[in-house]
């Protein structure tokens, strides 16, 4: 069994979606990824861990013990991934792994990483697309807080920090059953890191569909600037279910996201100093535990050289107004689909109707009319109608 933990922004969203669309191609060669939904894992994840999620907790209500009831089914490999495990508690993962199979099980856990210089940013861009306001530097206050006792600190920290998540996840295995895969330095290969991942999951042998459906692209400052203060403007009024497509989906990923040439996301030079020096501390204490390093442990530190820092809290004005106006052409481009939608249903609406009237208006329909008004001119004919509706009345279902 394999268990795959996180973290965050280290490809995980492709590595499930690849999963997830190859399913039956895995499951013909004895490897079981359990989801008939793509949020499977995250929903079981949401349920072991009991997090609360924007409502989506009482959803995930019974999904982590659904899913291990599919694992001990299974007489093979089977692999687990998703990116918010990485934050559970010790007697969480005593429970999952309890859950997950017998005694005798042989478990693998998997960690996947990234240099905290670029995931640190990353981390704050993600609160953002998940409707937070906090600023930037508020951010990276909090997280560099020693006491870290707020509910940002303690999440990021949850989710991020690499020693701890593998202390917590594989304290009861062999360290060779626990492995540790790095994401490569910008400038890599583009593959590079989906080999990395095929060779800690043991997929080399496996033909997969690799076609990307659903990334987790990274903005621009001045597009998560922007999104910012859309934030501020509709969080009261906007609820999660008209959010997330609108929003997160079409604002950030499908269209802020392409803004290739804006200034990236990064530490300004007192915090990249301070990542620098905890990253060089985590990569000696992995170094000595004896993991199994897909990659290497080099990649954790940052990148001779910083990139400019370019402040997301005072922005330059010109390129979050021409975001803005990008934003502003998909949103009118999106209303006037859903008036396209709205139009066709009409349509179709309008023809079911003269449907209807038609169906009534048949040969047979005409003459059943023809004897009703017949009978209701006579006395007796009156009489036996208003029998009849009665007795229809009586035994005739509400609509």
């Amino acid at each position: 069994m394999l268990i795959h933990v996180g973290t965050p922004k280290t490809g995980t969203s492709y590595l499930q979606d690849v999963l997830f669309r190859n399913r039956e191609v895995l499951a013909r060669q004895g490897i079981l990824y359990p989801a008939d939904r793509f949020d499977a894992h995250f929903l079981a994840a949401l349920d072991l861990m009991r997090l609360p999620w924007g409502g989506l907790e009482t959803e995930a209500v019974g999904a982590w013990d659904a899913l291990a009831e599919q694992v001990r089914a299974w007489d093979g490999t089977v692999i687990i991934s998703h990116e918010i495990l990485a934050t559970a508690t010790r007697a969480q993962v005593r429970r999952a792994m309890r859950s997950l199979g017998h005694p005798d099980t042989e478990v693998h856990v998997l960690v996947s990483a990234r240099d905290l210089v670029r995931q640190i940013p990353a981390e704050w861009q993600e609160n953002v697309k998940h409707r937070r306001t906090i600023r930037y530097h508020a951010f990276l206050d909090q997280i560099r807080d020693p006491e870290r006792s707020g509910a940002i600190a303690t999440w990021f920290w949850g989710v991020q920090e690499i020693p701890d998540i593998l202390h917590r996840w594989g304290d009861r295995l062999d360290p060779g059953r626990v492995h540790l895969v790095t994401v490569p330095h910008a400038g890599a290969a583009p593959t590079l890191l989906w080999e990395r991942f095929v060779e800690a999951f043991g997929l080399g042998e496996v033909e997969l569909d690799l076609h990307d459906e659903r990334a987790n692209p990274s903005l621009g400052a001045p597009e998560t600037a922007l999104l910012r203060r859309v934030n501020r403007a509709v969080n009261k009024t906007v609820p999660p279910a008209d959010y997330r497509p609108l929003v997160r989906e079409l604002l950030a990923h499908q269209t802020l996201s392409r803004r290739t040439r804006s200034p990236r996301l990064s530490l300004p030079p007192e915090a990249h100093a301070w990542a620098e020096e905890l990253s060089k501390a985590w990569v000696a204490d992995l170094g000595a535990r004896g993991y199994d390093v897909v990659g290497d442990l080099g990649e954790l530190l940052p990148e001779p050289g910083s990139v400019e820092f370019s402040d997301p809290d005072r922005p330059r004005e010109r390129l979050v107004n021409r975001a803005a106006l990008d934003a502003i052409r998909a949103l009118v481009r999106e209303a006037a689909r859903l008036r396209r939608v709205e139009s066709d249903l009409r349509a179709e609406l309008d023809e079911a109707h003269r449907a209807l009237e038609r169906a009534y208006l048949r040969p047979s329909y005409k003459a059943r009319e023809r004897i009703v008004r017949s009978a209701e001119g006579r006395g007796a004919g009156r009489r036996l109608m208003r029998l009849y509706r009665r007795l229809r009345g009586r035994s005739s279902r509400p609509a």
